[in-house]
């Protein structure tokens, strides 16, 4: 699956939620779940678009997308 979208996605297994956690962190709040990894990526696609959707209504900021973030 090729992601038209260039944001880093963290991908994880929730055990409170028994299923799989899509999160990117350069878009705060914006994350999606499924069942399985395939599932809560092509989830958080969506939601990624829904998110820039949204801030470009509101005239919000979209950050770019900067690839995977370093940490100390």
């Amino acid at each position: 699956m090729r992601s038209k979208w260039k944001y880093e996605i963290l991908l994880y297994w929730s055990e409170e939620d028994h299923a799989y956690i899509a999160e990117v962190p350069e878009l705060p709040g914006c994350m999606a779940d499924g069942s399985t990894c395939k599932k809560a990526l092509a989830n958080v696609e969506v939601i990624i678009g829904e998110w820039i959707e949204t801030a470009e209504e509101q005239g919000r900021l979209i950050p770019k997308p900067k690839g995977q973030l370093l940490y100390a």
